[in-house]
């Protein structure tokens, strides 16, 4: 009697959180301790930024973009996922060891999880490692009450990662714990700053997901979002640039909930990544210069509802 063959499967890492609260800085530290792996990035929006965010190189990345997940996991996501497979199957030395799935910050991570358990030909050939949520400590409970993705991404976390707590003071941190213990009560939270955090602790995922496919939450759709994108052809004076920003993300504060991009300055040859949510811009990070580099400028807003004038404006102030 022939014994069916064991079907190896491949672990998947899902990282989830909202609009700039650190989901790419933690990729990047999740790689530094797991080199051999694939890279499924989400964007909302047309223009693809965060796969330039990634600082290793030379691993399997394939980027969605035009929505989220929500939206996409049917058309896009499944035969992303196939072919994956299909291409770690047909090489004899396995391109990756596991697969990292990241979600757009305006995406419920529920219809990923969904497919990675329920639909057969996939939840044979690979396992669900855990879900990572990232949550920023300097988010403010009126984000908290306006966006409940957020409460679906913390809902189904295995790990809550709070991140930017070098930024947000100790009533901020505390008030955000106990917010944390009504929405994600048996996940481990664990703080990061610069989004450092040691993997053994990022990876002591529980032994079976928490996750049950038929205790669907209600369809979370992120169509009241909007998304910009714009291109500097011209290399631009840093400080203007970050005082611009800076000023558009305090008037916008409440529509403009994500900022971010890869600029050229006129200081050095290297670009810039750009980052800012919360009415905030982060401090602009050097990016080592690659052959892909155009020195095209690219920025992307997204922005609750309509901003009409913002990219007049922005454009206008830069020339200024």
């Amino acid at each position: 009697m022939n014994q069916a063959k064991t079907i190896e499967q491949i672990p998947v890492i899902v990282i989830s959180g909202f609009l700039g609260s650190g989901k790419t800085t933690l990729l990047n530290s999740l790689l530094n301790h797991l080199p051999k792996t694939a890279v499924i990035i989400n964007e909302f929006g047309v223009t693809p930024i965060d796969q330039q965010l990634l600082k290793k190189q030379g691993m399997p990345v394939a980027t969605l973009v035009g929505g989220c997940l929500c939206c996409q996991t049917r058309d896009a996501l499944m035969p992303m996922l196939k072919n994956l497979r299909m291409a770690w199957e047909a090489n004899v030395e396995k391109p990756f060891d596991c697969v990292i799935i990241e979600t757009s910050g305006v995406a419920n991570p529920e219809p990923v999880l969904d497919i990675l358990l329920r639909q057969r030909w996939l939840s044979a050939r690979y396992r669900l490692q855990g879900l990572i949520a990232t949550v920023s400590a300097t988010m403010n409970a009126d984000t908290l009450r306006r966006f409940p993705q957020i409460h679906a991404q913390l809902a189904w976390a295995d790990t809550v990662v709070i991140t930017h707590t070098d930024l947000a003071n100790n009533a901020q941190i505390s008030d955000l714990t106990s917010t944390l213990k009504q929405l994600a009560p048996t996940a481990s939270k664990i703080n990061a700053v610069h989004g450092a955090v040691l993997p053994s602790l990022l990876l002591a995922f529980p032994q079976k997901s928490r996750y049950t496919p038929d205790n669907n939450s209600a369809d979370l759709t992120a169509h009241r979002f909007k998304s910009i994108s714009l291109q500097l052809e011209q290399r631009v004076a840093r400080r203007h640039l970050e005082a611009v920003l800076s000023e558009l993300l305090q008037t916008y504060s409440e529509q403009l909930v994500r900022l971010k991009g890869v600029v050229y300055t006129l200081e050095q040859p290297e670009p810039l990544i750009i980052q800012g949510a919360n009415g905030r811009l982060y401090p602009p990070v050097v990016l080592a210069a690659r052959e892909s580099d155009d020195t095209i400028g690219r920025l992307v807003f997204i922005t609750d509802g309509d901003i009409v004038p913002l990219t007049e404006e922005l454009m206008a102030r830069l020339r200024t």
